[in-house]
């Protein structure tokens, strides 16, 4: 049974249940929402679930709050007993912990480095005026709606073209060898304008129709990658606020593989 805060929307929890957490909060040491056997919950775990909702689309509320703390709840009585059982220190538990804490030191690392190298309204800015300079006469944008699979050899690479020339679809395919995260989309990065995307796949988009995948493997620092043209459309730039915070988002990505690449350029790497 997998317990997850993602689930917390679905979960309908009495006031009854919680009853008995209010009446014990005045002995709860600060910043505590609850405590269960003694482990405190703190008040900071239960705003990291109500952002979790919020982001799904829930709006706040005391019900969304309980239901939240609830969960929480179900979660610590839940590992308390995993750890009583003796799961706590089963190699499967230590592979997943070991995992989960790399993945979260990942993500800490990355908000660490764009705290500490931010992206100014100058360089928002600035790209806004050259992505409005490069749309050229007819002033319009064109966007590419994209998927590719990326593979660590061109050998990998031509053997997934060859399947999808064979007939083979091409979400399958990413899915089956894609070392990317969107493999689990089937290769889908979604809308795309050339100037967001590096020269050497800009320069094969825009050659790609409708449908179409890359002829060829296109070499990446990274690694080798296909291309999928899903769809193409034009339209009128967007203002300056309108665009701020995607391209916000798009500079605090860019920094990001930027520093990716300075990290593994200064790596010993041995892949099989």
């Amino acid at each position: 049974m997998k317990i997850s805060l993602t689930s917390i929307v679905s979960s309908c929890l009495t006031f009854a249940a919680l009853a008995g957490v209010a009446s014990a909060q005045s002995s709860l040491p600060p910043n505590a929402a609850a405590s269960v056997n003694g482990t405190v919950i703190a008040n900071d775990a239960v705003e990291q679930g109500i952002q979790v909702a919020l982001s799904q689309g829930q709006k706040d509320s005391p019900e969304l709050r309980n239901a939240v703390l609830g969960k929480l709840i179900e979660i610590s009585l839940l590992s308390q007993q995993a750890d009583r059982d003796g799961l706590a220190n089963s190699d499967k538990a230590n592979r997943q912990l070991a995992q989960i804490r790399q993945n979260y030191l990942a993500d800490l690392e990355l908000q660490t480095y764009i705290t500490k190298n931010p992206v100014t309204d100058s360089d928002i800015q600035a790209e806004y005026d050259k992505e409005i300079a490069s749309l050229g006469p007819q002033g319009t944008i064109i966007e590419y709606k994209v998927s590719d699979i990326a593979v660590a050899t061109e050998a990998d690479a031509n053997a997934a073209l060859a399947r999808i020339k064979k007939g083979e679809p091409f979400d399958k395919v990413a899915k089956s060898v894609s070392l990317s995260p969107n493999k689990v989309q089937g290769g889908a990065v979604g809308w795309v304008q050339s100037g967001q995307v590096s020269p050497q796949i800009a320069t094969v988009l825009i050659a790609l129709s409708k449908g179409q995948v890359s002829p060829l493997p296109i070499k990446m620092q990274q690694g080798w990658y296909l291309v999928k043209l899903e769809d193409k459309k034009s339209s009128k730039p967007p203002s300056f606020d309108q665009a701020k915070a995607s391209i916000r988002a798009g500079l605090s990505q860019k920094k990001e593989f930027e520093y990716l690449n300075q990290l593994r350029q200064s790596a010993n790497i041995v892949t099989q």
